[in-house]
């Protein structure tokens, strides 16, 4: 089983996914971004963990994905699989899906 880890110099590589919502549809879009975690993206290559984030006020959830690979993130984007789930958040909501690289982890 694997995890989110977060580490400065990890060898994975963070997909991160803004959506801005109507409040009365933040329920709907997370639960299609669960179906679609669950029936397509944890089955694609490369695949460790994705964190989904729901802003108290509704407008927003956040998906933090991680992956082996920028090559394997490229690759599930370009999947008609996850591009079928990947419309219908798009229909709900305004995505801005971005890769990041971790640079700096601070604890208590």
């Amino acid at each position: 089983m694997s995890e989110t880890v977060i580490r400065v110099g990890d060898e994975v590589a963070t997909l991160i996914n803004i959506f801005d919502v109507e409040p009365s549809k933040q329920q709907e879009l997370i639960a299609v971004l669960n179906e679609g975690t669950e029936k397509v993206m944890r089955n694609r290559p490369g695949f460790i963990s994705v964190n989904l984030l729901a802003s108290a006020d509704g407008t927003r959830v956040v998906n933090y994905a991680q992956w082996r690979s920028a090559d394997d993130i490229k690759a599930t984007l370009g999947d008609p699989e996850a591009g079928a789930y990947a419309k219908r958040a798009g229909e709900l909501a305004k995505a801005a899906p971005l890769v990041y690289k971790v640079v700096a982890v601070h604890h208590a």
